[in-house]
């Protein structure tokens, strides 16, 4: 596609007065406003002879194969050398289709007999599918009078994922601390740990742990060692209703929740524990096994990605009842979900109080932002005021309801993106140290 640029048009619309006036000021300068018509036709024609030809752009495109929520992916596109003597300079922009940010415009120099080459962004929002269709590449001849425009086929669809890479960054940083289960002494003992071995006893130890008939034996003191128990079940329940969908920093509640979800089973797999997943809303989605050892952390991670979208409003009831239906022993159950006010969390409350009888269950539920700043914002007029009373008033109803649910002795977490994994990995360790489970 060839097009005028606007500095053409421009020039055009510039000499169209001045040829009115001089026809005015001298009817016999008439013939210089075609003169000038034709100066301009010829000067497009020229830019356009002496642009980069149309039959010599070569563009390959690479595509990654996956993207992850929230983590910037890059698609390339390599211009191929051409015999051109002059510099040429590219403007790129994606046609694409999905939940991603929108495209920017990247700049790709061509320098004679050298490929050119450009990174364009993808950052997708929500996991499932994103589509690339095509790449619009525009250029300008040297004089920039004219407009070449290239449409290159891309057609490229890209599975979105869970961000493990964040999970993998985080878990390194924790196993680096050397908080591994097993490898220090844990601060309470006793709490249905198991014995692991005997060591001298040093000022310090907690003398709760001496072992006074070996001690006697040995004619020393001598302290017990435990370790942490291992082979739990651990099942990681996703709320995928509409009360999920509500974006946080630009990324949907239920990405936040399955990004700590999948921190979480990395390090309860690496300490010996068995992870599954489970995913409800009015019917059940998904469900997946406890697996063990570090290789079941792609059937987790495939089991995430498969739980998609759903406006429907979340049947607690069935979903907890069929939950505790499947599981057979004792297990720490991980519910991510939400809630408005304390009259829809009434049968919340009910249901889960029944898993709460059999197993161990943390409450995880993401805060908001925008009520916090409501009420902490400096009041202008009266709407001001009226808002900030509302949001206190949904932060007091969101107080009782997790008091409410600590009652039943369930652990209940009400952390911001932010620090979400770390609070629910905190948590963990808490109640594996104290042997809950």
């Amino acid at each position: 596609m060839i097009q005028p640029t606007r500095r053409a048009v421009m020039v055009f619309t510039l000499g169209v007065p001045m040829s009115i006036l001089s026809a005015v000021w001298e009817p016999g300068l008439w013939a210089l406003s075609i003169d000038f018509g034709i100066v301009v036709l010829l000067a497009l024609a020229a830019d356009l002879v002496l642009a980069f030809p149309l039959r010599l752009l070569r563009i390959r495109v690479r595509a990654p194969e996956r993207l992850h929520v929230g983590d910037r992916g890059t698609m390339t596109a390599v211009i191929q050398a051409a015999p051109y003597r002059r510099r040429a300079r590219f403007e790129l922009l994606c046609e694409q289709r999905g939940a991603l940010d929108p495209p920017e415009i990247v700049v790709a120099e061509l320098a004679p007999g050298e490929q050119g080459q450009a990174a364009l962004a993808l950052v997708p929002r929500r996991r499932g599918r994103v589509t690339v269709d095509r790449l619009w590449v525009r250029w300008h001849g040297p004089l920039s009078l004219v407009q070449l425009t290239h449409r290159v086929e891309v057609d490229r669809t890209i599975d979105v994922w869970p961000n493990v890479h964040a999970v993998h960054s985080a878990a390194l940083q924790f196993f680096a601390r050397e908080a591994v289960f097993g490898t220090k002494l844990q601060r309470q003992k006793g709490q249905g740990t198991e014995f692991e071995a005997l060591r001298d006893y040093v000022p310090g130890l907690d003398h709760r742990f001496i072992d006074w008939k070996h001690s006697a034996r040995h004619r020393q003191l001598l302290c017990k060692e435990f370790d942490t128990e291992r082979n739990h079940h651990i099942i990681l329940a996703f709320d995928t209703g509409y009360l999920m969908l509500e974006p946080i920093d630009g990324i949907p509640r239920l990405d936040h929740a399955i990004h700590a979800g999948l921190l979480l089973a990395w390090i309860s797999l690496h300490s010996g524990d068995l992870v599954g997943v489970y995913g409800f809303d009015a019917a059940v989605r998904e469900y997946l096994g406890p697996g063990r050892g570090l290789s079941s952390f792609g059937r987790i991670q495939r089991a995430t990605a498969a739980l998609d979208y759903h406006h429907a409003e979340t049947n607690f009831t069935l979903g907890l009842a069929a939950l505790n239906t499947r599981l057979k022993r004792r297990a720490l159950v991980v519910l991510f979900t939400d809630f408005i006010d304390t009259v829809s969390a009434e049968l919340l409350v009910d249901s889960i109080g029944r898993v709460a009888n059999r197993h161990v269950v943390i409450f995880v539920a993401l805060r908001g932002t925008v009520l916090e700043r409501t009420i902490e914002a400096e009041p202008e007029n009266f709407r001001d005021v009226a808002q900030a009373v509302v949001a206190h008033d949904f932060l007091r109803d969101r107080g009782v309801v997790l008091e409410r649910l600590a009652r039943f002795g369930i652990h209940c977490l009400d952390a911001l993106p932010g620090g979400l994994s770390s609070s629910l990995i905190n948590r963990y360790l808490l109640i594996k140290e104290r042997g809950l489970i």
